[in-house]
């Protein structure tokens, strides 16, 4: 039987060390059509778009209040015409309050795991490509929360490597967990820096990380476009349109340049179509200009994505403002390849894409984690907000909210809303030095 995402990381959760309580809400809007994965390309391919917002909190004691330590925004599309699915971590945050060790990187995993597996992916896709821009901020989700004296962020290069490191992990835990017939690549980029240059700086970074506890798995440094043995997400026959290759992502430098090069016409450009970023009550500005650019796009400009070649634009890529500012930024991309167990019925459980858009703007613009006390206020507001959004529904129970104690791997137990089922398996193996 297929298991929703919430159970599957309430499980990961379970066996991470500490004694504590953590309380989890996952927010899976329902599929639907859109047009923004691949703008440029013709004939644009049908896609349809999942997004993912994921809360976790944590209880230290009883009586203790609870207080979000960690929060995951990211995006699925689902392209069936080349059965692939693209999966983009868009930010990845925490507020600097959790116990040791910091669930966050546990979290993650189980995320990626989770749809990078056959066994449990949740969708019709053979082929899955993870993707992700790590750029070092002191706070992506969590508002004021660097003000936290007890928040200690990654540097850029930092950042990079502990990217690198759990992507590592997450491709050696498949290949370990009876997924042989997978077939899966890594590729990374560092722009500014060469293979060698990045290699030594992120194995110098990583060291302060703690020693690994998988083995170094193999990674490309370059782009993944080039490959032939992982189909493209947007195949075609003739692909001559650089807009097939490239991803469009919201805050992205990818997509930024993908804009310049687009609206290119007869030597000059014309000023890229940025979506806003507020948000309005009803239809959002974001979507009146994703509107009017696509309506451009449809109209036959083109710009130069019939001339520039994938390894031109990553050339280009690396001189960049926003890659040689001084900054490390990294990109990254993992491919997973295989035929598992079915999906059969739908898991269910999927909210509309309005819900997670107020919870995001409450998030963003309504509570601020500069103190104890406001994130504690923060957490019950953003807790009791999902419940009034979600709480009436059966689903809630069943697919959203759930919670976990831990014991330091001794007794546990996953509560799933209204009952109690015990975790099985709950040792933790330890590692022979």
């Amino acid at each position: 039987m297929s298991i929703n995402l919430r159970d599957y990381l309430l499980k990961a959760l379970s066996i991470h060390p500490g004694t504590r309580e953590f309380h989890l809400h996952v927010l899976v809007s329902s599929p639907r059509k859109n047009n923004s994965l691949y703008p440029f390309a013709k004939p644009r391919p049908k896609v349809y778009l999942q997004d993912i917002l994921i809360l976790l909190s944590e209880q230290r004691s009883p009586e203790a209040s609870r207080v979000i330590v960690t929060a995951i925004e990211a995006n699925v599309y689902n392209i069936p015409n080349t059965s692939c699915a693209v999966f983009y971590v868009s930010k990845v945050d925490s507020t600097g309050q959790a116990a040791e060790p910091s669930p966050t990187a546990t979290l993650v995993r189980g995320l990626l795991k989770y749809y990078a597996d056959a066994a449990t992916r949740p969708i019709e896709a053979e082929h899955v490509w993870i993707q992700l821009f790590a750029r070092a901020q002191a706070q992506y989700l969590f508002p004021n929360s660097a003000e936290w004296e007890g928040k200690k962020w990654l540097s850029d290069i930092k950042l990079c490597a502990w990217w690198k490191r759990l992507l590592t992990r997450v491709v050696a835990e498949l290949g370990s967990e009876g997924a042989k017939t997978m077939k899966m690549k890594m590729f990374y980029l560092l722009p500014g820096y060469s293979d060698f240059e990045a290699e030594n700086a992120l194995r110098i970074a990583s060291s302060s990380l703690g020693p690994l506890t998988d083995p170094e798995m193999r990674w490309v440094y370059g782009h993944p476009y080039s490959q032939s043995d992982i189909p493209l997400p947007c195949g075609h026959e003739k692909m001559k349109n650089l807009g097939h290759y490239i991803p469009y992502f919201d805050d992205d430098p990818k997509s930024r340049f993908l804009d310049e090069i687009g609206f290119i016409t007869e030597g000059e450009s014309s000023p890229p179509r940025k979506r806003a970023r507020t948000r309005v009550e009803g239809k959002e500005k974001e979507e009146e200009e994703e509107e009017e650019r696509d309506k451009v796009k449809e109209d036959g400009v083109q710009g130069e994505m019939g001339k520039v070649t994938v390894d031109e634009f990553w050339e280009r890529m690396c001189f960049r403002q926003e890659c040689v500012t001084g900054a490390v930024t990294g990109f990254f991309t993992v491919m997973v390849s295989g035929v598992g167990v079915e999906c059969g019925e739908q898991l269910g459980g999927h909210v509309s894409s309005q819900v997670n858009k107020r919870i995001m703007t409450s998030l963003l613009t309504g509570v601020e984690f500069s103190t104890a006390e406001r994130s504690i206020k923060a957490t019950e507001t953003l807790e009791s907000g999902i419940k009034g959004l979600c709480g009436h529904d059966e689903a809630y129970y069943s697919h959203i909210y759930g919670r976990v104690e831990t014991r330091n791997g001794f007794s546990m137990s996953i509560d799933r809303g209204s009952s109690v089922v015990p975790v099985r398996e709950l040792n933790v193996r330890r590692r022979k030095r």
